[in-house]
């Protein structure tokens, strides 16, 4: 499926969390196919390296804005700095979000809100703001990054995995509502892959464990090549794929321990 691509040369794509992991891979698949970008994260200065690295090998043209999207103001101010600019974006791939793990009532209300703020609520508003124009033109395509976490609870992880399912279940619902139209949208549930997250949520994993991570550029090429076929739903790797499908005939409970379970080793 990864190697099923078209041309993109003439689009423009956006992309969340381009500043590291799976969004940095997407803008360098997007790249390849010749599409421009807009690089979204709050790390100028990784922006401005990916976005000149980006131009010069594939000869696109890049814009970087540097976003906390967890700003209550900030999915508003992305899109009025390009289709409110009259720039017209072909592509949206929300990947901005984070983790953090601990029991959920140990956890800081200001942390939680934050981080649904990201993951949920800009995520909503920017496929509002973006979809909209690209039902009008009646082409364009939506990839959201959810997680295979959507599946199940995950205790440890509990406003992640729940935001995770929001993400999962929205997308599809949209995809369904737009059947009728050329705008597509997909949703990529990624399972354990090497990016930053587990940095930034404060789990520790030992590098035996690691090893066995699919990378991030495996992951974005995934998503993107289902994106572009129109796929709804794709999750990352066969064996990430087998264990959701059998998740269907287990109690709830059972595999609630399960991701205790996985989580905690």
């Amino acid at each position: 499926m990864e190697s099923v691509m078209s041309s993109l040369k003439g689009q423009t794509a956006i992309v969340t969390g381009a500043s590291s992991g799976i969004g940095q891979w997407c803008a360098r698949v997007l790249a390849e196919q010749g599409a421009d970008l807009v690089l979204v994260a709050r790390r100028l200065d990784r922006l401005e390296k990916l976005g000149a690295e980006l131009t010069k090998s594939f000869g696109i043209r890049t814009q970087t804005l540097a976003l906390d999207l967890s700003e209550t103001t900030a999915a508003q101010r992305l899109f009025d700095a390009t289709e409110g600019q009259g720039r017209t974006i072909d592509i949206l791939v929300n990947n901005a979000g984070f983790g953090t793990q601990n029991p959920f009532a140990d956890i800081g209300w200001e942390k939680t809100s934050e981080q649904l703020q990201l993951n949920v609520i800009a995520l909503t508003e920017l496929t509002w703001r973006f979809v909209r124009p690209m039902r009008e033109r009646n082409r364009g395509y939506i990839l959201n990054v959810a997680s295979i976490g959507a599946f199940m609870p995950v205790p440890g992880y509990a406003t992640y995995g729940a935001g995770k399912a929001y993400v999962r279940n929205f997308s599809e619902a949209v995809a369904h509502e737009l059947r009728a139209t050329q705008v597509r949208v997909c949703c990529l549930c990624p399972g354990a892959t090497a990016t930053e997250f587990l940095q930034v949520s404060g789990q520790t994993v030992p590098g035996w464990q690691k090893m066995a991570f699919m990378s991030a550029e495996r992951c974005a090429r995934i998503g993107i090549a289902a994106m572009l076929n129109g796929k709804r739903l794709v999750i990352s790797g066969w064996d990430n794929a087998v264990g959701m499908w059998l998740l269907r005939f287990l109690p709830r409970r059972l595999i609630t321990w399960i991701a205790a379970k996985f989580m905690e080793n």
